[in-house]
């Protein structure tokens, strides 16, 4: 069964603590940091944290800056995302911020939790799983009620170890502060277990002031990386973009989105976006993102059709524009028919360009839906 791609984020000390016993939670993370996570936050569908986290922090576990709600809203998402925790016993607190501040709430719980949350009056939807927590059901459900694409797991330590050793995590982005907490009693971020797939890749590391964000991604035992998850998630959003194009019978229903190296969402469009008759896909999500961002040389575009190499309605094809944007990686499901342009080939202006192209077939199916009229299917 489908669920979403899996992010887990958390912050430690150099000697692998989330936290200390003292009465204030412990600052790990500084300014720069604190943005970082805001601008993760805004890219993600929905966040989930556990009971425990609630009790401990009271968090709001909202998006803070103004300007990424509003991007949200112009893209058609709620200006929040989708807030999920987790609790067998659903014994929670209703007046606790998390029910209080942002948009919709999820609880996750058993059969026995729904009860006690309900009898609580908790300000949410309510979703028993059965005897016992099961995370696997829990994902589906939240890919196929909610419409989750793209989670992110702030904690706390039980989560992350539960999610790593059933395989349910597809990246970790662990920020190092550098500081020692040294209390045995304090609260680490992994907890002992039956860890899947051993080694983990290193897909990214940088400093973000004074702490370094180290970005993972799960592998095999015995057989190197994993297929790369992130690449099937963000290309079969670009197939859902596709399926919103006003329909037309002289350009194909194409979905794009850029996405930083770190995983984070720069932009979407789709064709004939905004009443534009003649926008591609690429161009649309494109003009949507700064052209200054340095995160463009090291950014992804995911378009589920392969980027023109000519058009006759723009002066610049979309293969000619995603290079003069600095990107360097496109993502496509399906290579341009001779439908419209004969010998229509954007991959190779692409890879003459200096891009590398990764052609997903599994995905063609979903990029060709919307344009079945036009290619006779």
């Amino acid at each position: 069964m489908p669920h979403p791609y899996v992010l887990l984020s958390a912050a430690v000390s150099l000697d692998g603590y989330l936290d200390d016993t003292g009465p204030e939670r412990l600052l790990l993370s500084g300014p720069a940091d604190f943005d970082r996570v805001d601008e993760v936050r805004a890219s993600v569908d929905a966040i989930l944290i556990g009971a425990g986290t609630i009790r401990a922090d009271n968090p709001r576990l909202l998006v803070n800056s103004p300007e990424r709600r509003a991007a949200r809203v112009a893209e058609g998402r709620p200006e929040y995302p989708l807030k999920v925790t987790v609790s067998g016993s659903g014994d929670l607190d209703p007046a606790a911020r998390f029910w209080h501040t942002g948009g919709e709430k999820v609880l996750y719980t058993t059969d026995e939790g729904a009860e006690r949350a309900r009898a609580h009056g908790l300000a949410t939807d309510v979703v028993p799983l059965g005897a016992a927590l099961d995370w696997r059901r829990l994902l589906t459900h939240l890919y196929d009620v909610y419409g989750v694409r793209r989670l992110m797991v702030e904690g706390g330590g039980l989560i992350h170890t539960q999610l790593l050793t059933q395989g349910l995590a597809d990246e970790l982005q662990l920020v190092l502060a550098p500081l020692f907490v040294g209390d045995p009693e304090a609260a680490r971020l992994f907890g002992p277990g039956a860890y899947q797939g051993g080694r983990l890749r290193l897909l990214e590391t940088r400093p973000v002031g004074d702490v370094v964000l180290m970005r993972y991604e799960p592998t095999a035992p015995g057989t190197g990386p994993l297929p790369v998850a992130a690449d099937h998630h963000w290309l079969a959003l670009a197939c859902e973009l596709a399926a919103q194009c006003p329909p037309s019978e002289t350009a194909f229903s194409v979905g794009a989105v850029v996405v930083a190296a770190d995983g984070t969402e720069l932009a979407r469009g789709h064709s004939r976006e905004g009443g534009d008759p003649v926008v591609h896909a690429e161009e649309a999500a494109l003009a949507k993102a700064d052209p200054t961002d340095p995160r463009l040389a090291t950014a992804t575009v995911y378009s589920s059709l392969e980027p023109c190499a000519r058009r006759a309605s723009r002066p610049a094809p979309c293969a000619r524009l995603i290079l003069d944007a600095g990107v360097r990686r496109v993502v496509t499901a399906w290579r341009e028919p001779d439908t419209f342009v004969a010998d229509a080939d954007g991959s190779g202006v692409l890879t003459a360009g200096g891009a590398r192209v990764v052609v997903l077939p599994e995905h063609e199916e979903a990029a060709t839906a919307p344009n079945g009229h036009l290619i006779g299917r």
